[in-house]
């Protein structure tokens, strides 16, 4: 049975009857919430066509939490770590149906002994031009599941206010003696690109 996350939560990464997790995938997940209406006028005359949101999905391979390269950015311009371990499945630019708009998979088994924490961020691309922010995102997730039977192991979802936040950090994966755990975080920040969010972490 799947694990319901709240923020600042912590959960040993196991398969559910208990043995070693070797795989796993990280879904993340967003839906755009419905637009404000606009009063008469609005609905009368239209106005400018609001751009579809696009969300996209990072993982900073870290060495005691932190970033030494920017080739430990696993993103939609860099799919996979050079350990071969972390693998990004691929950009959603709409973030629109249900279920994971994207997934990252990490082999717990071949991540290298010196990295110990991967951080999975979300930011919108463009925000500032765009004029876009979390809070006009809903149902906002990040979920754990073997990627063996692809069960689902643990689940976190967003519920604090983001409003005028542009990048996310959701959660980590991280090594704690010899074991791996995933931390819910749930932090919005202003930076409008992974490159300004990497930055946390140099």
């Amino acid at each position: 049975m799947s694990v319901n996350l709240q923020k600042g939560q912590k959960v040993e990464l196991r398969k559910l009857g208990g043995s070693t997790l070797r795989r796993v995938i990280v879904g993340l997940g967003w839906d755009e919430a419905p637009a404000k209406k606009t009063g008469l006028f609005g609905s009368l005359f239209g106005g400018q066509k609001q751009s579809p949101i696009d969300c996209d999905a990072s993982a900073f391979v870290c060495v005691n939490g932190k970033l030494n390269s920017n080739k430990d950015i696993v993103y939609f311009g860099h799919l996979i770590h050079a350990s071969h371990a972390i693998e990004h499945m691929g950009d959603n630019l709409t973030g629109a149906g249900e279920g994971d708009d994207e997934q990252i998979a990490v082999n717990l088994e071949a991540v290298p002994a010196n990295y110990d924490r991967i951080v999975f961020v979300v930011n919108i691309y463009q925000a500032q031009e765009r004029k876009q922010h979390f809070g006009m995102i809903g149902n906002a997730f990040i979920r754990i599941c073997d990627a063996d039977t692809n069960q689902e192991l643990c689940r976190y979802s967003l519920s604090d206010d983001y409003q005028g936040m542009t990048a996310m950090i959701f959660g980590e994966i991280y090594r704690h003696n010899g074991e791996w755990k995933f931390s819910a975080i749930g932090q919005g920040t202003s930076d409008n690109d992974v490159k300004a969010l990497a930055r946390r972490f140099s």
